[in-house]
């Protein structure tokens, strides 16, 4: 029996709850982060891609799969492929009025996403957090946050391999006597901060919760502020790089310049 995803899994969440936005929302997001392999009619050439479309009653559709075998089952041959993020692949398919079919007749996660679903899932991922700087006077431990934006926070930092050392999670109340919640880097890597402030972004949308819940700060490991996070604050480990790997440059590689279609 073929190994449950993390992409089955949240589809049958939602097909459990059909009326739970939350259950809805956390699917896409498992499709946002999740690798998938996009069948094309030939190999890839530099950012040019060709992928197959197909057309049926609903509208016209590539297809996507999670895993390369999943492909390769529904296909029935050796078929030409481009493994690309379900986040840029929304980029690629914006506008486009193509929809996503989602590993057809090969898992139980089999689903026709609509071109308009994928629209709103590009724009949705391509909100950015606002930059504020704010006059911290005490960190608290955090309150009152439901446990979905913490299980939210959990996974989708699990993602930022190597991108900083940790994060604290903390209540805040300001010069003013506002209070409110940071999430604290601690140790980024230089150029990681604006990667990072969207993954905590994204946490909040997906989870559901309003995004002014939550500020983000970075923080160096021997910042004396780290030590009253580590005090007050509940503990993000993110994961470390086993060892460095050379960067690939392949089709997707860069959210920033999504694949085309040919």
């Amino acid at each position: 029996m073929t190994e449950q995803t993390a992409l089955d899994a949240a589809h049958a969440a939602m097909e459990a709850a059909p009326q739970d936005d939350a259950a809805r929302l956390r699917f896409y997001e498992r499709l946002a982060d999740s690798e998938l392999f996009l069948m094309l009619t030939e190999e890839a050439r530099d950012e040019n891609l060709s992928p197959e479309i197909f057309d049926v009653a609903d509208g016209r559709f590539v297809l996507a799969f999670d895993r390369e075998d999943r492909l390769a089952r529904f296909a029935g041959r050796p078929a030409p492929y481009a493994a690309l993020s379900g986040r840029v692949l929304s980029a690629m398919l914006a506008g486009q009025g193509i929809g996503l079919g989602l590993n057809l007749e090969v898992a139980p996660s089999a689903i026709l996403i609509p071109a308009e679903a994928m629209g709103w899932l590009s724009e949705t991922l391509s909100h950015a957090p606002d930059e504020v700087q704010a006059q911290i006077a005490e960190f608290t431990a955090p309150k009152g946050l439901p446990e979905s934006l913490i299980a939210a926070l959990d996974t989708k930092l699990a993602t930022a391999v190597g991108l900083a050392q940790a994060a604290f999670l903390v209540g805040t109340l300001d010069r003013n006597g506002a209070r409110g919640h940071m999430l604290g880097f601690v140790g980024a890597v230089e150029g990681a901060q604006g990667a990072l402030a969207k993954a905590a972004s994204e946490a909040l949308t997906f989870s559901g919760i309003e995004a002014g819940a939550m500020d983000v700060g970075f923080f160096a490991a021997d910042d004396p502020v780290t030590a009253h996070l580590a005090r007050a604050g509940l503990k993000f480990d993110l994961p470390q790089p086993a060892e460095a790997r050379p960067a690939r440059a392949a089709p997707g590689s860069d959210p920033e310049k999504p694949p085309i279609l040919k």
